[in-house]
């Protein structure tokens, strides 16, 4: 079934639907150790059976968030030998539309991790087209998964891999910036790292080591040794309280076309955060600009503050 596309806000680029997110994980965690000989697929690629192991049936997991999102997970139930030989059996049936079964979660999907592998839960077909859908959790953990509303960054990212919308990700000390769509996720020296095939972003927190530095001046800091490009290369930006600054230029020792950003926003807390954007295309600047800006310090003080204090 194919997905109504939309444009990113910021770049243009067509998207899937927003209100729907759909990932998948390629086998259960308890057949990610075993040999691949030991793997049987029964002709499609839902119904597997490890050796020694147990036997698994690909689900779909409806998670709803805010935003009027609804998040779609591939997952894995574990099941019984006689469950997933009837499966088999009518799977490209009229008797499928019928089918009805009942296992346990084969994955720790995050964020609930560990807390969601092995509950107890029943699916069953609501489309002839698709997989079976998650109807049911039989312990306290699976049911509020499918009966709450999750808050979306939260939730969506969880997941490294890249996804068809922007995600507000934290980065710890109470700051946070979006990964734009597109783009996987890890976190190696110190640094978030966020890259797709022709883009790349790394971030960075810092703790001001001089007590009541003004803001400026720690930027002067953070910018001692940098480039100085020509004045249309480089903005700075007042905030109500603090600063920040970009500058990007094209450096030409890397043997192909290469476009790189570099941006600090630092408010009056003693802290600031960095961003690195690498792009090929030069129309991307205005996307490196989008994801600098988008960088965003919460001031643990304001009570009632909401989650993430966008500066403007």
């Amino acid at each position: 079934m194919n997905t109504p596309l939309t444009s990113c806000s910021c770049c243009g680029e067509p998207l899937t639907d927003e209100r729907r997110v759909d990932v998948r994980f390629g086998l259960p965690d308890a057949a990610l150790t075993a040999p691949e000989e030991a793997r049987h697929f029964l002709g499609p690629s839902a119904l597997l059976r490890v050796d020694g192991v147990g036997s698994f049936l690909r689900c779909l997991l409806p998670v709803r968030l805010t935003g009027d999102t609804e998040l779609v997970v591939g997952t894995w139930v574990r099941v019984d030998d006689d469950t997933l030989r009837h499966a088999h059996a009518v799977w490209d049936d009229p008797a499928y539309a019928r089918l009805s079964l009942r296992g346990t979660l084969a994955n720790a999907i995050r964020p609930w991790g560990d807390a969601l592998l092995g509950a107890p839960v029943t699916a069953r077909v609501r489309d002839p087209e698709e997989l079976p859908y998650l109807v049911a959790g039989h312990d306290p953990t699976a049911a509020r998964l499918l009966e709450n509303v999750w808050d979306r960054d939260h939730v969506l990212s969880r997941f490294p891999h890249e996804l068809p919308v922007a995600v507000r990700t934290d980065l710890g000390s109470h700051w946070s910036v979006e990964r734009t769509a597109g783009l996987t996720a890890r976190y190696a020296d110190g640094a978030d790292h966020f890259t797709g095939p022709d883009r790349g972003v790394a971030v960075t927190v810092f703790e001001d080591d001089t007590p009541d530095r003004a803001p400026e001046d720690f930027l002067a800091a953070l910018l001692d040794g940098a480039p100085v490009p020509p004045p249309d290369q480089r903005l700075t930006e007042r905030l109500p309280q603090g600063v920040r600054h970009a500058f990007w230029l094209t450096p030409r020792d890397h043997g192909r076309e290469r476009h790189e950003l570099w941006g600090f926003t630092v408010p009056a807390s003693g802290t600031a955060a960095g961003v690195f954007c690498s792009h090929q295309a030069p129309e991307d600047l205005a996307w490196a600009q989008h994801v600098w800006r988008s960088l965003s310090w919460n001031d643990p003080a304001q009570k009632g503050s909401p989650e993430h204090i966008r500066l403007p």
